[in-house]
């Protein structure tokens, strides 16, 4: 992969010799190695992996055209001196939003440069705009999830847990593809789906309770991100009236939602729906965020998102109500923005459901 050609923009621009990346999503998309353990160096001159032996191999199978340093005894900090000092660094550029304090106190004082230099979030920038091909991963990432809803819509039963659907997710997630789960699947019923980011628990879902499933996989390392809630049994008027005015709020922002937008002025659309109705103070959460390498990416659809948004760039559109000692009710879909639009990758159906 070239992406380090763009980093070494970034370092042209900052006035930085050289920069360790150490951000696993960063080091993954600048050069293909995806490794739990290690750094990458992108300097003028050379651009190399730092790791131990563990992903030696697998650096030298994913990231072709760097070169591959394996540390010694000497760890982290002599490799990266050793190749500080071959190629005469003096600002070194470090990653620091994604950096323990006491590690960087710890390459402060080991690593022989004049000065290291925090450069921001200008490598997860270059993550926004996504290309054809990792539009092409979100999309079978999220394909997976639009199968395992209409296979859980089956399997729900009155006595069920949370616990027990939650595990059927994360287990058919992975049985038709999915690597890993981009997050803990969140099944959450009646009462609890008042809680955004509930944590499944041993609650036995009922007959009359709203449930909530938000979950997500990760295919060839892109993460996918979906959320329907459906009522076991038949729904009450009040249900109905807050899942109605949801899926108005969402179907606005979706359909106003496009290049040049800022990420404000979408979310604005559907929480004006959602305060207009009589629920104001009751959906608390942004209306979406980006989605890539990471399951939680910017620019997002906030009320204090400025950014605009540009083609290319993905974005979840999930409006919520959340009503204390009542319930709640989520709809989310997986977009990619376009010139005059939106691309939705989800298809799962967002009509009510009364199992």
């Amino acid at each position: 992969m070239d992406n380090f050609k763009r980093v070494q923009e970034i370092n042209r621009q900052l006035n930085i010799d050289a920069l360790l990346i150490s951000n696993g999503n960063n080091m993954r998309y600048v050069s293909g190695f995806a490794g739990e353990t290690g750094y990458l160096y992108i300097s003028q001159n050379r651009h190399a992996i730092i790791t131990d032996f563990r992903y030696t191999f697998q650096a030298e199978n994913e990231a072709s055209g760097y070169e591959i340093i394996t540390i010694a005894s000497g760890g982290y900090e002599e490799a990266i001196n050793d190749i500080l000092s071959l190629d005469n660094v003096n600002r070194l550029g470090f990653e620091a939003n994604d950096m323990m304090y006491a590690r960087y106190e710890e390459l402060k004082d080991k690593l022989n440069v004049a000065e290291l230099v925090p450069i921001g979030d200008e490598v997860t920038r270059l993550r926004r705009i996504k290309t054809s091909r990792e539009l092409e991963y979100i999309k079978q990432a999220q394909a997976i999830g639009d199968k395992v809803f209409k296979e859980i819509l089956d399997f729900i039963k009155p006595g069920m847990t949370e616990l027990e659907i939650a595990a059927r997710i994360e287990y058919l997630l992975k049985l038709y593809g999915g690597q890993r789960t981009s997050f803990e699947a969140i099944v959450a019923s009646g009462v609890n789906s008042s809680m955004p980011h509930a944590v499944p628990t041993l609650k036995k879902v009922e007959v009359g309770d709203f449930i909530t499933m938000d979950y997500g996989c990760v295919y060839e390392g892109y993460c996918s991100d979906m959320t329907r809630t459906i009522v076991l049994g038949k729904a009450s008027d009040k249900q109905k009236e807050i899942y109605n005015i949801v899926l108005e709020a969402q179907l606005a922002a979706l359909d106003f939602i496009k290049a040049g937008r800022k990420g404000k002025e979408v979310d604005k659309i559907a929480r004006d729906i959602i305060n207009n109705a009589g629920y104001e103070g009751c959906f608390g959460h942004g209306l979406g965020h980006s989605v890539g390498l990471f399951i939680h990416e910017n620019p997002r659809l906030s009320p204090s998102e400025d950014d605009i948004l540009e083609a290319g760039m993905t974005e979840t559109v999930e409006p919520g109500i959340y009503v204390r000692g009542f319930g709640g009710v989520r709809i989310e879909d997986l977009v990619v923005v376009t010139e005059d639009g939106h691309e939705n990758f989800t298809h799962s159906n967002k009509n009510l459901i009364e199992l």
